[in-house]
């Protein structure tokens, strides 16, 4: 299952998004277990951090400088962030840029990892490193929903809680692209969600 998976992720085409060249640019990583029931691995940020703390996201960061293309800043990042070492990380495909709140570029990029990594998270950045079963996105089982307006347009992303764990943002956005493309889960952002969910602005 895995491989066709992966198969739908290197042949897609991402969206591309207007007027961002002068934005920092940003990159982050969607790793994927090598399993029968692939998981995502996410990261829970330490809470004292000025941006993004508490938050759940996966691992990534600004490019830096020295940064030779942006899957270079995604392997690094989570090389520091949670000790992933670059070199048991399969990249397959990027997904489509995304822009933050703090007005970054991000793009995000799908690679697969093996299920038995023994990973080492950096207290001054990450409190916490937790995987989900990739299908848990596809119900799209949300209670509560965040409608995030851009450039005139409205999305209704959605607010994820899968134990302990609220997974939502630019981190939700990036997971539904995924599961819509490599499950046809059909989670359309710009469609208002059933009446019992309630909608908030974040």
């Amino acid at each position: 299952m895995l491989d066709e998976l992966l198969q739908r992720v290197r042949s897609h085409t991402p969206n591309t998004l207007e007027n961002t060249q002068r934005l920092s640019e940003a990159a982050v990583l969607l790793p994927i277990t090598r399993s029968d029931e692939p998981e995502l691995v996410l990261t829970l940020r330490a809470s004292g951090l000025s941006t993004h703390g508490g938050e759940v996201a996966f691992p990534g960061g600004r490019r830096d400088p020295d940064d030779r293309d942006l899957i270079h800043t995604a392997l690094r990042e989570a090389e520091e962030e949670v000790g992933l070492p670059p070199g048991l990380v399969e990249v397959i495909g990027p997904l489509s840029p995304l822009v933050s709140r703090f007005g970054i570029r991000v793009t995000p990029y799908v690679g697969v990892v093996p299920d038995y990594v023994e990973y080492r998270p950096n207290d001054a950045e990450i409190a916490a490193v937790f995987a989900v079963p990739l299908r848990f996105f596809c119900d799209d089982p949300r209670e509560v929903t965040h409608r995030i307006d851009y450039e005139g347009r409205s999305f209704y992303v959605p607010c994820y809680q899968y134990e302990n764990y609220k997974i939502w943002g630019l981190t939700a956005v990036m997971i539904v692209e995924l599961v819509n493309l490599v499950f046809d889960a059909g989670i359309d952002l710009e469609r208002p969600p059933r009446p019992s969910v309630k909608i908030v602005k974040p």
